[in-house]
């Protein structure tokens, strides 16, 4: 009977853990045991930061148009706020790039914000 060794397939899981630990420091790039947790942590990680990023970019557009609205006498709140009443449909996206590339329009949009609050303001009270 043939001596029975390490297989392919136990070889080249390995070999894709270690290739996936390329650049980790110490043992971690070069011992399976650890490399394979290393790996693991990473990998989880990558996950949960996909996820997270979603809301980081929402964050930053927020910072973004607070800044632009408090330029024009406006704070966030009460500018999406306005945006609301005024029925405009705009993303944060949208908004944040305006307000950084496109002042005359975010501008413009601040205006009728304005207007709707003022108008809305006064029917209210």
């Amino acid at each position: 009977m043939p001596r029975a060794i390490d297989g392919s397939k136990r070889k080249n899981h390995r070999k894709k853990i270690l290739k996936l630990a390329k650049g980790y420091w110490g043992r971690r790039h070069s011992n399976y045991k650890t490399a394979k947790d290393a790996v693991a942590k990473a990998l989880s990680y990558a996950y949960r930061d996909r996820k997270d990023r979603k809301g980081d970019f929402r964050r930053i557009w927020i910072i973004r148009i607070n800044a632009a609205c408090r330029a024009e006498g406006i704070t966030y709140s009460r500018f999406v706020q306005g945006l609301t009443r005024a029925g405009i449909a705009i993303n944060r996206k949208a908004l944040a790039y305006l307000a950084s590339e496109d002042i005359a329009a975010f501008k413009a949009i601040t205006a009728r914000v304005k207007a709707a609050l003022d108008s809305g303001e006064t029917a209210g009270a």
